[in-house]
């Protein structure tokens, strides 16, 4: 309690300028100004996917970059205004990579690296980019190198530009391959911030023989987490997602933990090792599950109030029954307003 006091304090005295700065700190509403993308990015109005590969293969570079992207949307601007500023990583991708935009809302037309055509908005679905921007990095043979979902602070967006030109994809998963590389990434366990919403211990999530009455949320998070920090202290404070969350199960594991924990399809494994089976590489991320114990929908990125309270009533009101898509069901969701 006395450190989560601490950090309020640390925030609320933070300066305007020290927010911008800080690239996990911003006001993710929906834009009013039109999201601006590099003049560097490829200029392809008609998205020829195979044609965009091949030509950054002729010119020696290591793949594309397909982004997948929103005009109004606070975390692609993040993407745009942070790390492709980023004097290291705008030479490195450049160097590396062609990067493509998509529009996940356009009726524009795209041929696929596989050579399929459909619109823009039926490729981004059938890719899955729940969340903007979504990145997918291709290979020089057109294959899927690595799938970002969601905006990632330029630390771990360079590490990601060097797994895929380093052909580490080829032998390794990104956690592994983040872990190994960083050693700043083993944090010991304990020092996580708690809410007074989180279930204790022992973490006997099992709903796969009986259901559970509520959905289940769990938050991995590690020690020494700046962006776990940033969570706790901004959106888990606003009254409107602490009741949402009252309406979960809700437990907090830590990722580098041996806490045994019984997963919601019946396993019995620990923090870490169920961490790693899930692929998980951000801390903090959260995983959604129905009552039946299914994932619908995992936060595997920087997340802030407007995306975490969507997020949250997709899952309340089981969107995801009527909508796969997160984004085809906020799209619904707006047009029940327009009058």
């Amino acid at each position: 309690m006395k450190r989560l006091l601490f950090l309020l304090l640390l925030f609320c005295a933070v300066s305007q300028a020290e927010e911008k700065r800080d690239p996990l700190v911003f006001d993710d509403v929906p834009l009013k100004a039109l999201v601006r993308h590099p003049d560097w990015f490829v200029d392809d109005p008609f998205l020829d996917l195979p044609t965009d590969l091949r030509n950054a293969v002729d010119s020696g570079k290591k793949g594309l970059i397909v982004y997948f992207g929103q005009r109004r949307c606070a975390y692609c601007r993040q993407l745009m205004e942070v790390n492709f500023k980023t004097p290291d990583i705008i030479h490195y991708t450049r160097e590396n990579f062609d990067v493509v935009a998509v529009d996940i809302w356009s009726p524009e037309e795209v041929t696929t690296p596989g050579g399929q055509t459909m619109s823009q908005r039926d490729y981004a679905l059938k890719m899955g980019t729940n969340f903007t921007p979504s990145l997918i990095f291709y290979d020089r043979e057109g294959n899927i190198a690595l799938r970002l979902r969601g905006y990632y602070p330029p630390y771990q967006f360079r590490a990601a530009l060097e797994y895929v030109a380093g052909g580490h994809y080829k032998r390794e998963s990104f956690p592994v391959y983040l872990a190994r590389g960083d050693q700043t990434l083993h944090f010991e366990p304990g020092d996580l911030v708690e809410e007074d919403f989180f279930s204790p211990p022992p973490y006997y999530l099992d709903r796969s023989r009986f259901p559970g009455e509520r959905p289940l949320a769990v938050f991995f998070e590690q020690g020494n987490c700046h962006a776990c920090d940033i969570l706790h202290s901004g959106p888990l404070r606003q009254p409107a997602i602490i009741a949402l969350f009252k309406r979960f199960d809700s437990v907090q594991l830590d990722i580098h933990s041996d806490d045994p924990v019984v997963t919601p399809d019946g396993r019995k494994t620990t923090a870490r090792k169920w961490a790693g089976a899930l692929g998980i590489f951000y801390a903090p991320t959260l995983i959604f599950f129905d009552e039946r114990g299914r994932e619908i929908i995992r936060v595997d990125s920087v997340v802030h109030f407007f995306r975490l309270r969507n997020v949250l009533n997709y899952v309340l009101n089981k969107g995801y029954l009527s909508h796969p898509s997160f984004q085809l069901w906020r799209s619904a969701e707006r047009e029940k307003t327009v009058p």
